[in-house]
């Protein structure tokens, strides 16, 4: 594997799914686990997974090995061996504004007095980590916002928006100043959440003319990429999908979010885009359904009935009960996407990365609409690598 060391600067580095990622790359550079879950682990072109360091934002300023411990994924092994490691590392402050996110709050914050100056601050924290490693990538594992309106004049162009920034518009998110400060960095930015961000026109204005390679959004990690593999599947043996109900219940701080009904909001938006486009028709009964169930923690449970009909007419029925942990899912998803973005950089690509899109729900394109079938994006994603 490449021998370079690559920074990953993750928006919420204190949660979850940041915790689980920094935990699992010390345990791979300790040898005491095996590449397992990590689906581009035999691809020498990327860089290794040793040589990753992590640093990043967060609204609560708990060092990573208290943050590992609160979030309970590790085994207490697993904790007991990345502690030390864990414990050097403490988030810088990160940006917030509760018109976005009104039910996570923390003490760890940046003032919003001026979009600018909070835009500086996060690009003096790229740079400083820049001087530490050979490259690298910002990602988005923030807490999921309210839905913000895309479509907004002050969002439609570059110009629109660096004035709307001096202006300290309401409409312009957290998630949008950091992948801003980013893309003014020169570094490559990926969103995990379904909150927007790069896929304004002003910022893919922006990450072109920087030549900056740019990916998301919503991870796709549980139920929805069931969803794309069975749905092609279906399709394919002509079953017509008559509804597809999908329900999911979480307990851990993503789920704590999106029991805000705003936040819930983008995050149904991006989970129920699929199914249309990869069938080709509209399946009337399709319904979405999240829940904020604190037993649970980590451990997220998804249920799926899907009601198809056959030949001669005759009705169907597929049950899928998927008990899924969100971070052990989410944290090697999030590291390989920072790899390739990082490739992407090495090649002098820049703007949408479209061959992402197996790793996403809503994946970002340029003219068309988007792929969701996992076998063509699997495909998109193995040729891309495999260009030499």
């Amino acid at each position: 594997m490449a021998k370079r060391k690559l920074g990953i600067a993750v928006v919420g580095i204190g949660g979850a799914v940041g915790t689980t990622m920094a935990a699992g790359v010390e345990l791979l550079r300790q040898n005491a686990i095996d590449t397992t879950g990590l689906p581009l682990a035999a691809f020498d072109e990327l860089a290794d997974y040793t040589e990753i360091e992590f640093a990043g934002w967060d609204l609560f300023e708990s060092d990573l090995a208290t943050a590992a411990e609160n979030h309970e994924v590790l085994s207490l092994k697993q904790f007991a061996a990345v502690r030390t490691a864990l414990g050097e590392k403490r988030p810088w402050p990160a940006i917030t504004d509760t018109h976005f996110l009104s039910n996570i709050s923390g003490t760890n914050v940046l003032s919003l007095a001026r979009r600018r100056d909070a835009i500086a601050q996060i690009r003096a924290d790229i740079r400083e980590f820049k001087a530490e490693c050979d490259s690298v990538c910002v990602v988005n594992l923030a807490s999921t916002e309210a839905l913000a309106d895309a479509g907004n004049a002050v969002l439609a162009s570059l110009e629109a928006l660096e004035k709307a920034i001096d202006e300290n518009a309401p409409e312009i998110s957290p998630a949008m100043l950091y992948a801003y400060a980013a893309i003014a960095e020169g570094v490559p930015y990926a969103n995990f959440t379904p909150s927007v961000a790069a896929d304004i026109p002003a910022l893919i204005e922006f990450a072109d003319a920087q030549k900056v390679p740019v990916a998301g959004k919503d991870g796709k990690t549980g139920q929805t990429f069931i969803k794309t593999v069975l749905a092609p599947a279906l399709r394919s043996r002509a079953l017509h999908i008559d509804g597809w109900y999908s329900t999911n219940i979480l307990g851990n701080r993503d789920g704590l979010a999106l029991s805000n009904d705003e936040s819930l909001a983008s995050k149904i938006r991006t989970k129920s885009s699929v199914l249309d486009d990869m069938l080709g028709y509209e399946v009337a009964d399709h319904l979405v359904d999240i829940r904020y169930y604190r037993p649970r923690g980590d451990n997220k449970e998804a249920w799926d009935n899907i009601d198809v009909s056959g030949f001669l007419g005759q009705r169907m029925q597929i049950k899928v009960n998927f008990l899924c942990r969100d971070s052990i899912l989410a944290a090697p998803l999030a590291i390989e996407i920072a790899r390739c973005l990082d490739l992407a950089r090495e090649r002098a690509e820049f703007g949408i990365q479209e061959q992402l899109s197996v790793f996403f729900k809503l994946p970002m394109t340029r003219d068309s609409r988007p792929e969701h079938a996992f076998h063509i994006q699997e495909k998109m994603l193995l040729d891309w690598l495999e260009q030499r």
